[in-house]
């Protein structure tokens, strides 16, 4: 039978209130944190989420949502639009609301893609906007990270021609967490071809901000209406399972999308729980200094068993253990943790997603574990 954390809690109860009038070493109250993690399943650093979810406005709000459960979210959606509007400075018809960001890179693909048109991306990198321009019948051009994990942009535009309606950019890189400098970024739109569009993936932008490389395309646009930016509400919002994402580009650009998107997209407590993550602003600026704290004692713990992750602007890190990736997967999952499955190339790296500091801890006890001589790591 599965411990769920109730019974977890009703099992254990009697021997915390005991454990309670003794002294604890750091070691006891470690084990007790993970044990509570681990009661519902396995440690999920596979994915990419933010492990502290949503703030607590952010639940309060979806609750009382529940009481429009009934209603259509018409014009709540149109609201929301504005508000992210008025938020990057932009007019309304320049913002399209996706189920996720995800949607937006299926209505993108769609809009402008299609047989026989070339859909132009680094490798490795997230690989849902590549599953829809395959879906939309395009030809995908996928063009190597450099060696320092930045998108090879000389070498992407030599592949791009006339026939090229859009390019992707994740940036921040999923699955490396490489950052490519916006300056080359702006270099490298300014010679494409009038009708390049280029998506700009931008989901991670939050973690990336202390980074002089980096620069929003949507906090610092430079007027081409070529530039499509998808953000998410996935990441330092805490709300993966909700599903909210949205596109900012020329109303040109949104026309083509819109008639792609899925209508009523978004529910009403996604929208509510839009509205409050925008709103609170300090749950935001904790998160992003959470993240920093944790990326940088995950390089801390990572230099010191002499590994060299990729430098990470991101909620996660990659780096090479010199073992094949899909062993390292396998035993950690034996060990009751997910990390990131193989992407080729990279078939010595592990993906690491950074959970709270009693769940790193478990990676890294098991990490240490591992057997030192078997070929599965």
């Amino acid at each position: 039978m599965r411990l769920s954390r109730r019974r977890f809690v009703g099992i254990t109860g009697g021997v915390a209130t005991t454990l309670a009038t003794l002294p604890m070493s750091a070691e006891v109250l470690t084990s007790i944190k993970v044990a509570e993690t681990m009661a519902d399943g396995p440690i999920r650093l596979d994915r990419n989420e933010n492990p502290y979810g949503p703030s607590p406005k952010v639940l309060e709000a979806m609750r009382n949502a529940l009481n429009m459960a009934n209603r259509y979210p018409v014009r709540e959606y149109s609201e929301l639009a504005q508000r992210i509007a008025a938020m990057h400075n932009v007019q309304p018809e320049r913002v399209l609301l996706g189920c996720g960001s995800g949607e937006i890179l299926r209505v993108a693909a769609v809009g402008l893609l299609g047989p026989g048109k070339k859909f132009v991306q680094a490798s490795p990198t997230y690989e849902t906007a590549e599953s829809y321009a395959r879906l939309a019948g395009a030809d995908v051009i996928s063009v190597a990270l450099n060696q320092k994990f930045e998108h090879d942009l000389d070498h992407m535009l030599a592949r791009i021609d006339a026939g090229t309606p859009l390019v992707y950019i994740c940036n921040p890189n999923n699955p490396t967490g490489s950052l490519t400098p916006r300056s080359e970024l702006e270099t490298f739109i300014a010679k494409l071809q009038p009708t390049t569009a280029v998506l700009i993936d931008e989901a991670y932008h939050h973690y990336a901000l202390g980074s002089s490389d980096y620069t929003s395309f949507l906090d610092h646009p430079i007027g081409d209406d070529r530039i499509i930016v998808a953000r998410t509400f996935s990441k330092v919002y805490g709300l993966a399972g909700m599903r909210l994402g949205y596109a900012v580009a020329a109303p040109k650009v949104i026309a083509k999308l819109r008639p792609h998107i899925t209508p009523v997209n978004v529910n009403e407590l996604v929208v509510q729980a839009g509205f409050a993550a925008l709103d609170d602003a300090e749950n935001v600026t904790e998160g992003i200094r959470t993240n920093e704290v944790g990326r940088k004692e995950f390089f801390h713990q990572a230099t010191a068993r002499g590994l060299k992750p990729i430098p990470s602007y991101t909620n996660f890190v990659m780096t090479d253990v010199h073992r094949p990736t899909q062993d390292v997967v396998e035993y950690f999952r034996t060990k009751g943790v997910l990390i990131g499955r193989k992407f080729p190339p990279l078939e010595t790296y592990i993906r690491v997603s950074l959970g709270k500091p009693e769940e790193m801890k478990e990676f890294w006890r098991g990490y240490d574990a591992q057997p030192k001589s078997s070929s599965r790591a």
